[in-house]
């Protein structure tokens, strides 16, 4: 019975605005850029015109003729219309593979292939820019445009404006069965070619049933969020905050002078933002407005959290008992741990203990190279079990197959397992370096010994040495005397490497790519000038 009871379910993307609307219509939802999909609409909307909205495109998107189970790939530029063209997208039944507009041209042409033809949404700045040059017509069923200049820019592409079908007849929800596929989405790409993620909605609702919970404490509070569009995560994230009524205020930019009179208006009680973002916004903590002053919940995922970090933005809320509360997982297996943290608890918080198995959801084990479970203290891989698993790795079925050993996944990371079953992490498995026993260990206790530092990451250098890649605060200089106090007592390091954040290789939700990072040393070339998140 609770077998069938777990399996049955299924969470479905293009119900939750028309559920929102239906009961609790008139809440706002605030944005910091017009949709590209509705420029006209301007910035303030309300659940009842966002629903509208999601119904009017995939009424577009039914009348230019994609249907159930087709393939859909969304590429364009980032804004928040990315979350309403998924939600459109699944209400027909089709299948969104969304894909993070600071891809490159050459690994967006990649995952086109590997989705075999599928239908491509994108834009006239994508399709002058990074895909200007590739293949499209045969890498693809039809392309859509939407946005400025989507007919011109449709007419060279060979494709149609999306535009053209306003008007077309609405059409009833369709469902797909809870193990189909039902959302694509992709890893990180942190050590190369991202893999694409095969979700269904059946695990999808597993995911979102726990953070259902997780989020009852703060049902109805403001929510301000900043986080990237076509993960999974923020469709979780939704689901929570549309359930229960709270009033919306999603971003695109992330600059924190952009950011900060955005949240001193809007005074929200909730704030989710990727981890390297929240280490921006610790300017927020100070500012004169008092920006963070009614947090009283913070939400972290997407890649470890530095306790300075923490103790900054727990620091700044006038809330009587704020928290932050950390996930740990990844695109596989959505969320597989939960960590709080108080004001108390971050003041002396170690941040390599990310949490326990979510109750009843998932379970994790620490095991030797063979696959067999190790006691608790020793360390060794992690491994999660949970009913939030994807289906498989589109195009790498293989690949899916080997990180899979009788129900269990291992996730590329090392760690342990605490006395209390609590989960410490010490690093993802290709970057440990011989000499160091956790890299983020290091980098959590420099961090808070350089109030000055924006990010260090600690990558082998060409020889298998630890070079630690520091920025500052707005570019200033670290003197070296700083430095050396900040490293006694310290692994022996290699001398730093300094550079711009804008330098450093990163994710669409600003993961540092250490593989990157470490090949160029290998290759005996600088970060200056890399690409960097649009």
């Amino acid at each position: 019975m609770v077998q069938r009871f777990f399996s049955g379910r299924g969470f479905y993307l293009g119900d939750m605005f028309e559920q929102a609307r239906e009961r609790h219509g008139g809440v706002t939802v605030t944005l910091d850029k017009p949709l590209d999909v509705a420029v006209a609409a301007g910035l303030d909307h309300t659940y009842r015109t966002i629903a509208d909205l999601v119904d009017a495109l995939a009424a577009q998107l039914w009348a230019a003729g994609v249907r159930p189970t087709e393939r859909v790939a969304l590429y364009k530029s980032d804004n928040f219309d990315l979350a309403l063209l998924t939600c459109a997208l699944s209400r027909i039944g089709a299948v969104p593979a969304l894909l993070s507009p600071t891809l490159d041209g050459a690994v967006a042409g990649e995952l086109l292939r590997r989705l075999d033809r599928p239908w491509l949404i994108t834009d006239a700045a994508k399709l002058g820019g990074r895909l200007d040059g590739l293949p499209l017509t045969g890498l693809t069923r039809q392309i859509l445009v939407v946005g400025a200049d989507a007919e011109r820019a449709a007419h060279d592409a060979g494709g149609m404006p999306l535009a053209k079908f306003d008007g077309a007849e609405r059409r009833p929800a369709v469902h797909l069965a809870v193990r189909e596929p039902s959302l694509i989405t992709h890893s990180s790409g942190t050590t190369g070619i991202p893999k694409l993620a095969v979700h269904c909605a059946n695990a999808m609702w597993n995911r979102l049933v726990p953070q259902k919970v997780m989020g009852w404490p703060t049902r109805g509070e403001t929510a301000a969020i900043c986080i990237s569009y076509v993960h999974s995560r923020f469709y979780h994230l939704l689901g929570v905050l549309l359930r229960n009524g709270s009033p919306l205020l999603a971003m695109v930019d992330h600059d924190p002078r952009s950011v900060g009179p955005l949240l001193a208006k809007a005074r929200p009680g909730i704030v989710e933002t990727h981890p390297n973002t929240f280490v921006l916004w610790e300017d927020l903590a100070e500012a004169p407005d008092r920006p963070l002053s009614t947090v009283r919940h913070y939400g972290s995922t997407f890649d470890a959290i530095h306790p300075r970090t923490v103790q900054r933005l727990l620091g700044a809320s006038t809330r009587r008992r704020p928290w932050l509360m950390q996930l740990y997982g990844q695109s596989e297996t959505g969320p597989v741990a939960a960590r709080f943290f108080t004001r108390s608890s971050a003041a002396k918080a170690n941040g390599r203990l990310v949490g326990i198995g979510l109750p009843g959801f998932t379970r994790v084990r620490v095991v030797d190279d063979a696959g067999k479970p190790l006691p608790r203290g020793e360390h060794g891989h992690i491994e999660a079990r949970t009913r939030g698993r994807i289906l498989t790795y589109l195009g790498a079925e293989e690949q899916y197959a080997e990180q899979l050993h009788d129900g269990w996944w291992r996730m590329g990371d090392v760690g342990s397992i605490g006395k209390w079953g609590t989960l410490y992490l010490e690093d993802r498995e290709i970057d440990r370096i011989d000499s160091v026993d956790s890299n983020l260990e290091l980098e959590d206790v420099l961090m808070s010994r350089l109030q000055e530092l924006r990010e260090i990451v600690i990558v082998p250098g060409g020889s298998g040495e630890p070079v630690p890649v520091v920025c500052t605060r707005d570019d200033q200089p670290l003197s070296p005397e700083r430095w050396q106090n900040a490293v006694a007592g310290l692994p022996l390091l290699a001398e730093p490497v300094f550079c711009r954040f804008d330098d450093l290789p990163r994710t669409g939700t600003w993961k540092i790519k250490r593989v990157e990072i470490a090949k160029l040393f290998t290759e005996g070339r600088s970060l200056a000038g890399n690409w960097v998140a649009a």
